[in-house]
């Protein structure tokens, strides 16, 4: 009677182990899995291109890319106009959050320079305007400078009568 019992207890013992086992390896597939499916997922949103697309423009031919609404061709950029560097607050409930940056405005034609010396205050005005309308979250991500760059390109072609900028380049960009 007493061998039967010991012989319940050791097939009870590695039967409860086995299960145990089973429920870790599970467990282990489910996360592995699902830090896949984040990678995958979460990582093409925010580079915005595929291993596919980067091979794809890398053997096209130079031609304008269009970048979030803003056309430039990268071999031949046009004339550029810099900007001293601006300081302004980050709209924040705390008020603490600061944001530096230099810009230079790339310009469609030479002629335009003339305007932009006298609409030089304007422009910064605009500028710090766009600048200081913005959250840390709104300039943290590659697609917030993005859509900051095309907001301020088009509220600067708006008071522009000799021409277009084409793009901004920042230059400096510092929270802090």
């Amino acid at each position: 009677m007493a061998e039967e019992i010991e012989e319940e207890v050791i097939e009870k013992k590695s039967g409860g182990n086995m299960v145990l086992i089973l429920i870790v390896v599970l467990l282990v597939v489910l996360l592995v899995g699902g830090g896949l499916a984040a990678f995958f997922l979460l990582g093409s949103d925010n580079e915005g291109t595929s291993s596919g697309q980067m091979q794809q423009n890398s053997q096209s031919t130079p031609a304008k890319r269009k970048s979030s609404g803003r056309s430039s061709n990268y071999l031949t950029i046009g004339p550029m106009y810099p900007m001293s560097q601006f300081v302004v607050n980050l709209l924040s409930e705390s008020g603490s959050k600061y944001l530096k940056v230099a810009l230079d405005i790339e310009l469609d034609s030479e002629e335009l320079a003339p305007e932009m010396d006298k609409k030089k205050a304007l422009l910064r005005d605009i500028i710090i305007r766009a600048l200081s309308s913005k959250t840390f979250e709104e300039v943290s991500t590659m697609k917030g400078k993005d859509r900051l760059k095309d907001e301020i390109v088009n509220k600067i072609n708006d008071v522009l009568t000799d021409g277009q900028i084409k793009n901004i380049f920042f230059t400096d960009f510092i929270v802090q």
